[in-house]
């Protein structure tokens, strides 16, 4: 009997991220499924010690997101040597400076850390974001305070609403990474692919992937789209990682399986995906809530 090399989830070399010391997995866990819930803590440590198991070093959450930070927390302090083997993140929606170093303050305390990898500006949506956020007094001085004094290794930005806004936030502030939807929805629509990834691009930041799986509404297996391949079409593009939110130990194993497979499509195998979402892409972009003003 032969013994077979396990194949690991691939690894990316992230000049961004390089100075953390830490190797980024092209998929991380996500801060919704079920974390983004309260009183679900057995579930949420399964989902959460599948992926340390499985060799995921990327975690995503949010301060608004119910009990994610809790839920890591409580992990964390349990297991503090695999803390510090991880990349982690979370995100502030405030706006005003106080109000975001006030969420920093408890996002460390709620996740058992005293730093974070990246602390995310969150879901930047309209030119009132862009300008309470850039303002004196402003959220982005505590972003760029909180890095200065070491609370967190990098800054980035969130956005999933309108890609010509996300793009300015991308173009005007000193972020080191933006998180926005990479699905065939937005390949067929044009926006967060074209003008936000080339803006991203053009700046040397990082890209990471979120709505890959549209909440698991582009899943269609009868069609042949699975999990996986949703998020092996995400990693297609020129993206530094994708996200995904779990509810159970086997939505990681789907994640990570994707995460070990050769991820890229060819532009016709990625052609084929998008055909039974081009009628209703618009529609299908839920998150993008009233820019497209339809019913």
């Amino acid at each position: 009997m032969t013994n077979e090399l396990v194949p690991q989830i691939k690894t990316i070399s992230s000049s961004v991220f390089q100075q953390t010391g830490k190797k980024l997995t092209v998929i991380g866990l996500g801060g919704e499924g079920v974390l983004r819930t309260t009183g679900m803590k057995d579930q949420a440590r399964e989902v959460i010690t599948t992926a340390v198991a499985q060799g995921i070093t990327y975690y995503d959450s949010a301060r608004v997101y119910m009990d994610s930070e809790l839920y890591y927390g409580t992990y964390w302090n349990k297991n503090p040597e695999k803390r510090e083997m991880i990349f982690h993140t979370s995100k502030s929606a405030r706006r005003s400076k106080q109000g975001a170093l006030d969420d920093l303050t408890q996002t460390l305390a709620r996740l058992k850390t005293s730093y974070l990898d990246l602390w995310q500006i969150h879901d930047v949506r309209d030119e009132n974001d862009l300008h309470l956020i850039s303002k004196s007094g402003g959220a982005l001085e505590a972003f760029i305070e909180a890095r200065e004094k070491g609370l967190v290794k990098h800054i980035g930005v969130t956005g999933h609403h309108d890609p010509q806004i996300l793009t300015r936030a991308v173009e005007q502030w000193p972020v080191d990474s933006v998180l926005m939807p990479v699905n065939p929805v937005e390949e067929i629509i044009g926006g967060f692919l074209t003008q936000t990834l080339s803006a991203a691009h053009k700046k040397g930041i990082a890209v990471i992937g979120m709505k890959v799986l549209g909440q698991k509404h582009y899943i269609a297996p009868e069609m042949g789209i699975t999990a996986e391949l949703l998020i092996r079409f995400a990693l297609s593009h020129d993206i530094t990682l994708a996200i995904v939110g779990c509810s159970s130990a086997n939505e990681v194993s789907a994640l990570v399986k994707a995460g070990k497979a050769d991820q890229k499509l060819s532009l016709d195998e990625r052609r084929e995906i998008m055909k039974p979402y081009r009628q209703m892409a618009q529609k299908l972009a839920y998150y993008r809530g009233s820019v497209f003003n339809v019913d």
